[in-house]
């Protein structure tokens, strides 16, 4: 944790944190979910029978696990997990008293819902973007006509977010509000610099009575810490490692991968069963979803089968994996097949 930084050293300790301790708490939160959307997607790859569900429900299982995180800290040191990693706190708005039990909800509630909500408006959105751009018209009746035009407005509305979020930083940095954020204005709370009280209260909650419990509790934190380290590091260069073959297998640089290594195509996917395969390779020019001569040919660049664009793209949309090997895949996946008759 962060509370025994530089500004603890001076014998004056200014309780207003810098608009930079601010960012940079906000930044480590917002790295936290793209290393671990990665790390859920090459286990979905790796094995999509067992592993398919984490991603397909991402956002889900990332809402849990903030949930229960965020709120561990709110209840023990009224501060997210980010917040108190740089050494701050929560207090309330206008006296800046410790918070409530009822501050803490309305923390919880926005600390973690809100990111959530924002995530699924902005799938909705990219999926929309995606059936006009493909000319994709689905049967639509009035309650689906107002979710498309709510759906269309929402860069607007994220638009007007942003830019109360820049003015309220604008306004903070001159001493006119004391929230940062929107999110800490409308929770009632605004943040403030743990003092030496502050720490000298946690400290003793973190220590047992006894002299030699004091000292098993050193020795356990060290060895904690230790492993924390490891962790980190491992993880950093494993992600590191990952990405590294996921760019040297994408498709920029599948053609030198190829001339290096001259492999034949490889078999259907085991798992798939006899009678899968021998419906798959019956006639090709059927899609394997309708059963019918395939309409505006599309392949999946996860799996490599051709299917009708309408079929794949509903399917996809709805499931987010390959209907024959269970592959996770997006709908940036679909790529369109034009033969020379068109």
């Amino acid at each position: 944790m962060a509370e025994a930084g530089a500004h603890l050293t001076s014998g004056a300790v200014r309780e207003q944190p810098s608009i930079f301790e601010l960012l940079a708490q906000e930044s480590l939160m917002e790295a936290v979910k793209p290393a671990l959307r990665h790390a859920v997607k090459v286990l979905a790859e790796s094995n999509p029978r067992r592993f398919g569900f984490l991603w397909r429900g991402f956002d889900e299982f990332y809402l849990l696990l903030d949930v229960l995180l965020q709120r561990h800290f709110l209840s023990r040191w009224s501060a997210s997990f980010s917040e108190n990693f740089y050494g701050l706190k929560r207090v309330s708005a206008g006296r800046g008293l410790p918070v409530g039990p009822r501050a803490r909800r309305r923390s919880l509630l926005l600390l973690c819902l809100v990111p959530y909500l924002r995530a699924k408006l902005e799938a909705v959105f990219a999926r929309q973007r995606e059936e006009e751009d493909f000319s994709i018209r689905l049967a639509q009746s009035r309650t689906q006509r107002l979710y498309r035009a709510a759906v269309a407005a929402y860069p607007y509305v994220n638009s007007a977010w942003r830019a109360w979020i820049f003015c309220q930083q604008l306004l903070f940095v001159f001493g006119a509000v004391r929230a940062h954020n929107p999110l800490l204005w409308l929770a009632r709370v605004r943040l403030a610099r743990l003092s030496r009280r502050d720490i000298r209260e946690m400290e003793l909650k973190k220590w047992p009575p006894t002299a030699g419990q004091r000292r098993a509790w050193w020795l356990t934190s060290q060895a904690a810490r230790g492993v924390a380290v490891s962790l980190s590091t491992s993880l950093s260069l494993g992600v590191f490692f990952l990405q590294f073959l996921e760019w040297w297998y994408s498709s920029d640089n599948r053609a030198v991968v190829k001339s290096l290594t001259s492999l034949p195509a490889p078999p259907p996917p085991l798992h798939l069963g006899e009678e899968g395969r021998r419906d798959a390779a019956a006639d090709v020019s059927r899609c394997p979803l309708c059963r019918r001569l395939r309409v505006n040919a599309a392949v999946l660049s996860t799996s490599g089968f051709v299917f009708c664009y309408r079929c794949i793209y509903l399917y996809v949309k709805a499931n987010r994996r390959c209907p024959l090997t269970g592959y996770p895949t997006e709908l940036q996946h679909l790529i369109k097949i034009y033969s020379p008759d068109t």
